[in-house]
């Protein structure tokens, strides 16, 4: 009798037991059910707007290009590559035409005359430039501002004391800086280049006011400064032939230094990285085959045991 009961009982306690783990269970299992679909539609949502952003950022910077007037072609400059350097002696001769044509209107208010030294010039050369200007220093003892030869550590001063005399001297129109110019426009180095070389007539029933110039590469065409490259309009003190292009290449290889001073030393970092990270590819390389060399040898043989 008691084993009856015993057994009864049993079973019923192993069938409420098991009913209501079950059913825990399914309702587990459908709320994660219901999650990860949340879950999914939520990332998908999240994928749809991300690539729907990443579409209208894409449009609206064709858009741009396509009003930023006639498309720059592609030149091979000698910069181009990862193994390539700038141009030292191309720089200094691109400093002379900036000092000499570009300066009359552009300022270079981020570069100091120091960064020229080891770059175009030698330190003696790079404080006899500086000490060509007047800086305004002070107060002294007396209280007064006074006026100084430029040093080393003076910045490359603007053509204009403000914005508004710029604006005064150019008939409205304000000349840019150009410390990063190369790295304000899409396709910089050519686009400059081909700014300095692209004047010409305007077409039939595209009338220029008067103080602008047409040039096809700026947006629009109508350009407020006038050409000022033309063959010898300068002259190189290593004698290089001052060609409209020559001097247009020079100038521009000088302010892709200016834009980006750090550009020999990243190329120098890559390299060195590219020799060390393949010397470290080949150690491991070599590593691995030695200590997996014993694994990779060994046969394993299986003999069939026989039953007794």
């Amino acid at each position: 009798m008691a084993a009856s009961l015993g057994r009864v009982c049993k079973s019923g306690l192993l069938r409420t037991n098991y009913g209501s783990l079950f059913s825990q269970q399914t309702h587990n299992f459908s709320t994660a059910n219901q999650w990860s679909k949340g879950r999914k539609a939520l990332l998908t949502c999240l994928g749809v707007t991300a690539g729907g952003i990443t579409a209208l950022i894409y449009a609206l910077e064709k858009s741009v290009q396509a009003s930023s007037g006639a498309h720059v072609p592609d030149y091979n400059w000698s910069f181009y590559g990862l193994f390539k350097s700038l141009d030292h002696a191309s720089m200094r001769r691109g400093w002379e035409v900036y000092k000499n044509v570009c300066s009359a209107c552009h300022s270079l208010q981020y570069v100091t005359y120091r960064e020229l030294i080891g770059v175009t010039h030698t330190e003696e050369e790079a404080r006899a430039i500086a000490e060509e200007i007047e800086v305004e220093d002070g107060p002294d003892s007396n209280g007064a501002m006074f006026m100084r030869p430029g040093k080393l550590a003076d910045h490359i001063p603007s053509p204009y004391p403000n914005e508004e005399a710029a604006r005064a001297a150019n008939n409205g129109s304000y000349p840019p800086d150009l410390s990063y110019i190369i790295n304000a426009r899409p396709n910089g180095e050519n686009y400059v280049f081909s700014l300095l070389t692209g004047y010409c007539e305007p077409p039939a029933g595209m009338p220029m006011r008067e103080g602008q110039y047409f040039n096809p590469y700026f947006p629009g065409g109508a350009l407020g400064m006038a050409q000022v490259i033309f063959d010898e309009v300068v002259d190189f003190s290593d004698g290089t032939p001052a060609t409209a292009s020559q001097i247009a290449k020079d100038v521009t290889t000088f302010l892709m230094w200016t834009s980006n001073p750090e550009f020999d030393d990243r190329h120098r970092i890559a390299i060195k990285m590219v020799i060390i990270m393949t010397a470290l590819s080949a150690l491991t390389y070599y590593w691995k085959r030695h200590k997996w060399t014993t694994l990779k040898t060994t046969k394993i043989l299986f003999t069939p045991t026989t039953k007794k």
